[in-house]
C-alpha cells in the first residue's frame, strides 16, 4: 500500500511525463513558415498544471501569472494569442485571482480581445464578492465596447454595493450612463488613465501607455468624423477624412489593429482569433 506522503510525488511524476511526451510530439511537428493564431507559445492546460503542483491550483495559478507576466512580451509587443489562452487558464484554475483579472482587462480587453478579457472578469465577478473593481472595469468595457446600457448599469449597481467608499460614484456612472448624457470615450480615457498611473509595473505602465495612444486616436478619429459629416454629410469610408483635408494622416495605433467605420461609428479594430470568437 502507498504511502500518502508520496502519492503527490508520484502525481507530479506522472504530470512531468505528459508534459515531456507532448514536448516531445511538439517538435517533430513540421514549422509553419506562417505563424498561425493561437499558436504563438506553449500554454499548459489545467488538470495537467494542477498535477505538475501537486494538487495545489492555487499555487498553479500564481505561478503560471508570473510566467505569464515574465513572457508576454517580445520587444515591447504584447503576444496576445499567448496571453489569452495563457490568463484564461488561470481563470480556470482560480477565477479570484486579483493579478489574472487586472492584467486582462487592461492587456486583453484594451488590446483587441474585449470577449476575452471580459470572460475573466465575469469569472472574477463572481468569484470575488466582496471586491468591487472586477464589475466596475467590466460595466466601463459594456458600456464602451458593446453599448449594453443594461449589462453596465448592472455591472456598476453591483461594483456599488461591493465598493463603499466608491458607491457614490458607481451609482452617478449608471444614472449617467442611463440617461446618455456622458461622453463615453472620454469617460474611458480617464479610466484607462487611472490605471496606468495606479500601477507600479514599469512594464505595464508602459504597455498601458500604448493603450491610451490608441484611445486617443480614436477620440481624434471621431471628433474628425463630426467635424467631416458637418460639412459633407454622413462618412462612408475612413479615407474620406483624408481626401476632404479634415486630417492629413489618420493616426497610428501602436498595438497595429488600427480602427474600423462600424454602423455609422468609428470603433476600435478588434482581436480576431479563430476558435474564439462567440
Amino acid at each position: 500500500m502507498l504511502r500518502r506522503d508520496i502519492v503527490p510525488l508520484l502525481l507530479a511524476a506522472l504530470g512531468f511525463a505528459l508534459f515531456a511526451a507532448i514536448a516531445a510530439w511538439r517538435a517533430q511537428q513540421p514549422v509553419s513558415l506562417k505563424p498561425e493564431i493561437g499558436m504563438s507559445r506553449v500554454v499548459i492546460s489545467a488538470p495537467i498544471l494542477i498535477s505538475l503542483y501537486g494538487g495545489d491550483r492555487f499555487l498553479a495559478a500564481n505561478l503560471e501569472t508570473m510566467r505569464l507576466a515574465a513572457t508576454s512580451t517580445d520587444n515591447g509587443l504584447t503576444d496576445s494569442h499567448y496571453l489569452i489562452r495563457a490568463q484564461l487558464v488561470v481563470a480556470e484554475l482560480n477565477p479570484c485571482h486579483e493579478d489574472n483579472y487586472y492584467l486582462a482587462n487592461g492587456l486583453l480587453t484594451w488590446g483587441g480581445a474585449v470577449d476575452e478579457g471580459n470572460e475573466i472578469l465575469r469569472r472574477a465577478m463572481d468569484c470575488r464578492f466582496w471586491d468591487g473593481v472586477p464589475a466596475f472595469f467590466y460595466g466601463v468595457n459594456r458600456s464602451f465596447f458593446d453599448r449594453d446600457v443594461g449589462e453596465a448599469v448592472r455591472a456598476f449597481e453591483l461594483s456599488a454595493q461591493r465598493w463603499p467608499e466608491n458607491a457614490a460614484s458607481m451609482r452617478r456612472m449608471a444614472i449617467m450612463l442611463q440617461a446618455e448624457s456622458f461622453n463615453d470615450a472620454q469617460l474611458a480615457m480617464d479610466y484607462l488613465q487611472q490605471q496606468r498611473q495606479s500601477t507600479r509595473d514599469p512594464r505595464l505602465r508602459d504597455m498601458l501607455g500604448l493603450r491610451v495612444v490608441r484611445l486617443q486616436g480614436l477620440i481624434d478619429l471621431r471628433a474628425a468624423q463630426q467635424r467631416y459629416e458637418r460639412a459633407h454629410g454622413k462618412l462612408i469610408d475612413l479615407q474620406q477624412l483624408l481626401t476632404s483635408g479634415v486630417l492629413l494622416a489618420l493616426p497610428e495605433d501602436p498595438l497595429r489593429l488600427g480602427y474600423e467605420l462600424r454602423n455609422g461609428s468609428i470603433e476600435l479594430k478588434r482581436l480576431k482569433i479563430a476558435g474564439m470568437e462567440e
